[in-house]
């Protein structure tokens, strides 16, 4: 057994001195170890001491400043990504595995998904389930990611080494796109919780990350992992997560899929070190969007000790957003990766039959970030002497009024009047600015990025009734301002 203590006594001493190299530790140690033992111990121990392995074999210590965002715009879904889902295709059903019976079977399980998905029916995830959610969710999942990342980056709240938890991971498009956002030089203690088959998947797909990436797979649900609830002699004994507290706790299209996602959202909440996140992606679609943000306001109440960090920040002090809260950020497509061709090819079609049904590159996500040390993204609030609630709009038809608001979608209209869905964590029904004219003082309205914080003044506030919204009339005769990107 070797000496775990000297092991890192030594590394600490050397840390700052020259790189780590373990041939060299060894003969520091009583009975001096074989440098492969050793090597194994300081990569187990690498995480807490802050160290990462080149790829020569020593060690150098991580580097103390958080990671910067890398312009992350992702065009394509990642070579070696897929060829590695093209491997576990080929492997369970051979080289022709998108024609005949299994290209059949896939793209009925495909189909079978999506209308799960869309009627908010129970999911199961077989090994072939498991293969078709891979083909056509893992890329925009992947892309995903890494522009709600951002949120954190931007303002330095994302440290090189992480301890992560990624809750119901499935095949693995956060991991990935995780493990390609952070700097070669960052350092990832990665546990991801994964019941079904999709932990197969991710297992594999995993093989392809850096070796400063280190994956622990947690074959358990999220309830037993957080001890919520007790196995009944039906269930597998829970594979225990660490006791250590995580940087980042990820939920990646997971909570609609559960009995208590309320329970589970705040045990990763209570899993978090102080100054810790947790993110919670969603499909963009009606159900689950709207799903993830009733969860969100149920968790982040005021007074409850955790805040929206972004992108529906509450601008007024103890308020909480009534409204439907369906938003969701759109960025640019990605190019149809290789293994959705080929299905989507080999599919048997009438004449009339549009190609494509096996085709999603549109990325396009709801997401909650989520800390319970009062950071939010943006630190601004509005006040009574400058600004309308907009919970009082209806004390404001047919005024004009300056509001302070969150842009929470991109152009909504069809070629008519711009249409933006706007917030400001006050509204108990849905609001929209509505761009009638577009001057260079109201361009900031077009302009803005998803989650900017816009400052509107001379709106005209009008109810629209058969949309059950209110409508703020952006014209000549209003201003509207970045007050934060």
């Amino acid at each position: 057994m070797i000496d775990r203590t000297a092991v890192r006594n030594t590394a600490n001493y050397l840390r700052n001195v020259r790189p780590i190299d373990p041939e060299e530790i060894s003969e520091y140690i009583e009975g001096v170890p074989h440098p492969g033992v050793v090597r194994e111990t300081l990569r187990e121990e690498a995480f807490d001491l802050r160290l990462r392995e080149r790829d020569d074999g020593t060690f150098v210590p991580v580097d103390d400043d958080p990671v910067a965002p890398p312009g992350w715009e992702p065009t394509e879904f990642p070579e070696r990504y897929a060829v590695a889902v093209e491997d576990l295709l080929v492997g369970e059903f051979g080289a022709d595995w998108h024609t005949g019976e299994s290209g059949d079977r896939l793209r009925e399980a495909i189909r079978r998904l999506k209308t799960d998905y869309f009627y908010g029916n129970d999911v199961r995830y077989d090994r072939v389930a498991a293969l078709g959610y891979a083909i056509y969710h893992l890329p925009d999942y992947y892309a995903a990611i890494g522009y709600v990342l951002d949120d954190l980056a931007e303002n330095g709240l994302l440290d090189r080494t992480l301890r992560v938890l990624d809750v119901g991971a499935g095949v693995g498009g956060p991991a990935l796109g995780l493990h390609d956002y952070l700097p070669a030089d960052a350092a990832v203690d990665y546990h991801a919780v994964e019941p079904s088959a999709a932990a197969d998947v991710l297992d594999r797909l995993l093989d392809e990350t850096e070796r400063n990436f280190r994956p622990t797979i947690h074959r358990t649900t999220a309830e037993l992992a957080f001890g919520l609830k007790e196995t009944d002699g039906t269930d597998a004994p829970p594979d225990s997560i660490p006791d250590e507290p995580f940087d980042l706790v990820l939920f990646g299209n997971v909570l609609s899929e559960l009995t208590d996602p309320v329970g589970v959202l705040e045990a990763g909440l209570n899993a978090l070190v102080n100054d810790g996140s947790v993110v919670a992606l969603a499909p963009a679609d009606r159900e689950t969007a709207i799903g993830l943000r009733r969860i969100e306001r149920v968790v982040a109440t005021p007074g409850s000790g955790v805040d929206v960090y972004s992108p529906t920040l509450r601008l007024w002090p103890d308020a909480t957003p009534e409204d439907r809260g369906w938003s969701f950020d759109v960025r640019g497509d990605l190019a149809v990766p290789p293994f959705q061709r080929r299905l989507d090819e080999a599919t048997d079609r009438d004449a009339t039959d549009e190609p494509g049904e096996f085709h999603n590159v549109d990325v396009q996500f709801a997401y909650a970030i989520l800390r319970t040390d009062g950071t939010r993204r943006v630190d601004v609030q509005a006040s009574a002497d400058r600004c309308a609630r907009l919970a009082d709009s209806e004390a404001h038809v047919t005024d004009r009024v300056n509001l302070l608001v969150v842009k929470l979608s991109h152009d909504l209209s069809e070629g008519d009047n711009e249409l933006y869905r706007v917030g400001d964590g006050s509204q108990a029904v849905d609001h929209y600015l509505v761009r009638t004219r577009g001057t260079e003082l109201n361009r900031d309205l077009g302009d803005a990025d998803y989650g900017a914080v816009l400052f509107v003044e001379n709106g005209l506030v009008l109810w629209n009734g058969d949309e059950g919204a209110y409508n703020v009339v952006v014209d000549a005769e209003t201003v509207v301002d970045l007050v934060a990107p």
